[in-house]
């Protein structure tokens, strides 16, 4: 949409960018082993030298992108140097500062004494790099003329004093007042004291968008001034178990509140008393959001202008209002385009929150990533991946990426649990072209004559660190069941995982048994692994284990058996109780094998343990022939009814009605099993 008219106090801006998630991959349907995913790190790193990053260029859309008060958008700090914090000293030192900077936090800053506040100047970005940027037990305050000032990217958390309702400490996430022009934008934010962001006295132009905001009494305050002044943008937020300020909007002379997800939780301690609140003489339009399970909903005061269009209530109760005037209309200050209500929740829960794209690779401070090459010609700083893993200090805070030359490189790779942020990427044009591949089972004896290496310990790549990744690569597990039929055990792991956040990006994962392990690093730790844009290769269990995965946008391919018989399980996973498991989404079965011999999974309880739930969910997803009309299957006699197994508008030949033995989702339960009710407050 586009203005039609201006007037004298809102100009709009010559330069408008809009700001969303990423534009969704297609569907993997065919995708092809020579695909390329992305140059590699020197062609980055050349370009970023070149020119500045879009995020640390990034300007406001909403009322923050308007002309006025002698600004002329939001752009932060833009005209001035980038640089890389990882103390609370040097983020006060530039936050504070009168010159312009694009402030990249790279680590987790505590803040000392809690609830201290850094009173931010005019002209910066703060911008947490990836997701790594943490602001723990404290804010950010933008006092009274502050302007030009860009808060994204961050997790701001944990100033909470055991107080709920909390009046004596105001210790919120984000505070301005008498600001104007203020972006806030792909943040995280929640269990503070009093509320997650204060929009205050007069406090003018501005837009919070695609923001996390969760576990707090108050969300967001907005006015509290007898004033007719504020003009404010509020979209694609996810506001969930917070009791009230949802927001609340005091006296604003311009609230605009569009493609909003309002999420109360049941079964929680926390309950919402009211979700949109238009007080005193606001002026609000409401548009294309979604509430769900809200208790009053929308209300207004008799003196508030409340115009609704486009909304969506689910299991809501008590009040919801609108009438009371025309309000205004948005598109007289601004460009916006709204989505689809019913696509709101979706899009915010997979969109909204720090995003690892952002406030990647700092031009001045810190470098916030390095590079180690490998090739087997000598031509790389290293030989062997194990090498350079080997070289990544202990510790690091910072991405480190070790970029591989095409090649065959025969060996196991071990990245320990002391060595996160590691990425291993292949350099060349296709997955096939960088492939690191060994052959131990778990029956094989160790060199040393000290046992067998069990199933963990034939895997060829083994990732224990988390925040690591792996891009454009073949990982292979090559044992010879055939060959090795006097060996008891065949479990042969290709790629092991046991640690949390972890991407597996445009890979080969090809194995027989047991290809792909996904744990954790014990049973009480978190481990969430999201497989993307693969393809994974294997006949029996070959996708398992205890960790929350996601498997998106990917092609499961079915192998036979040594001895050319066609039967396998794709997925044994062993879930603890109140956790997710393994999702399948957006994604293809398929393999030459016979109809009708494989299963979607099995239940895998280790050693005969009850306390385990384990859970697979293959949704959105095409299933060829092979897959068995009756789909899930029981393990070391424990019925797969007794825990949690289920599917959703699966289409194709192997896709089936709903029965006793085959449990379909309801829409109602599919809207709470997506990709971000797996990954819950990490994006990858």
């Amino acid at each position: 949409m586009s203005s039609t008219r201006r007037t004298s106090r809102h100009r709009r801006p010559h330069k408008a960018l809009v700001i969303g998630v990423p534009l969704a991959l297609a569907a993997s349907g065919v995708l092809a082993y020579g695909s390329v995913f992305g140059l590699g790190l020197g062609h980055e790193e050349k370009a970023a030298a070149a020119e500045a990053p879009a995020w640390a260029t990034a300007a406001a859309d909403g009322f923050a992108s308007v002309n006025a008060l002698g600004q002329n958008g939001t752009y932060g700090g833009r005209d001035g140097r980038t640089v890389t914090v990882r103390t609370l000293a040097d983020l006060e030192r530039y936050a504070t500062a009168p010159e312009p900077y694009v402030i990249v936090v790279a680590g987790t800053i505590d803040m000392a004494p809690v609830g201290k506040e850094i009173k931010v100047a005019s002209h910066k970005t703060i911008i947490g790099s990836g997701t790594l940027g943490h602001i723990v037990g404290g804010s950010f305050f933008l006092g009274q003329g502050v302007h030009n000032v860009i808060i994204r990217n961050l997790t701001i958390r944990d100033s909470y004093q055991g107080i709920w309702n909390d009046k004596q400490h105001d210790f919120d996430a984000v505070q301005m007042d008498g600001a104007h022009h203020v972006w806030i934008d792909h943040n995280d934010l929640r269990h503070t004291a009093d509320g997650l962001i204060d929009v205050r006295k007069d406090s003018t132009y501005v837009t919070v968008s695609w923001n996390r905001l969760s576990n707090a009494n108050k969300a967001f305050g907005i006015g509290w001034t007898p004033n007719v002044v504020t003009d404010i943008t509020v979209h694609h937020n996810w506001i969930r178990e917070t009791e009230q300020r949802n927001p609340s909007t005091d006296n604003a002379a311009h609230a605009h509140l569009y493609n909003n997800f309002l999420e109360d939780v049941p079964g929680t301690a926390i309950k919402s008393s009211y979700g949109n609140y238009a007080r005193g003489r606001t002026r609000m339009v409401l548009e294309n959001s979604y509430f769900q399970g809200m208790n009053n909903p929308v209300i207004k005061d008799p003196g508030a202008a409340l115009v609704q269009r486009g909304n969506i209530f689910s299991g809501t109760s008590g009040r919801n209002e609108s009438g009371g005037g025309t309000a205004f209309d948005p598109k007289t200050y601004y460009r916006y385009t709204a989505d689809a209500a019913g696509n709101v929740p979706a899009l915010v829960k997979s969109g909204a929150g720090p995003r690892s794209s952002l406030g990647r690779a700092a031009t001045t401070g810190v470098p916030s990533t390095r590079t180690l090459t490998v090739a087997k010609d000598g031509t790389g700083q290293y030989r062997t991946v194990q090498a350079a893993v080997d070289a990544v200090p202990a510790g690091n805070s910072s991405r480190v990426v070790i970029s591989v030359k095409p090649g065959t490189y025969r060996e196991t790779v071990d990245v320990p649990a002391n060595k996160p942020h590691l990425t291993i990427q292949g350099s060349g044009k296709s997955r096939k072209d960088t492939v690191i591949v060994y052959g131990n089972a778990a029956g094989t004896r160790k060199p040393d004559g000290s046992g067998t290496y069990g199933t963990p310990g034939s895997a060829t790549v083994a990732v224990r660190a988390d925040d690591s990744q792996l891009r454009n690569l073949t990982v292979s597990n090559d044992f010879d069941e055939a060959a090795n039929q006097s060996l008891k055990d065949h479990q042969a792991v290709a790629l092991l995982t046991t640690a949390d956040r972890i991407v597996l990006d445009g890979l080969i994962v090809t194995g027989d048994q047991d290809t792909l392990e996904m744990e954790t690093a014990a049973k009480d730790k978190p481990g969430r692994v999201y497989v993307t844009r693969s393809y994974i290769v294997g006949n029996v269990d070959f996708i398992f284990g205890r960790a929350t995965a996601v498997v998106d946008q990917s092609v499961i391919t079915l192998k036979k058996r040594w001895n050319g018989s066609s039967a396998g399980y794709i997925t044994a996973p062993s879930t603890p109780a109140g956790r997710h498991g393994i999702l399948i989404n957006r994604s293809t079965v398929n393999g030459d094998v016979t109809a009708s011999s494989f299963s979607l999974g099995r239940n895998w309880h280790p050693g005969g343990d009850k306390t385990v739930d384990p859970q697979t969910t293959v949704r959105d997803s095409h299933l060829s022939a092979a897959i068995r009309r009756t789909p899930w299957s029981d393990m070391g006699g424990f019925s797969w009814k007794e825990d949690r197994f289920a599917e959703y508008a699966n289409t194709g030949p192997g896709a089936g009605p709903k029965s006793a033995d085959r449990p379909l989702l309801t829409d109602s339960q599919a809207a709470d099993q997506q990709v971000a009710d797996w990954l819950g407050d990490w994006t990858p």
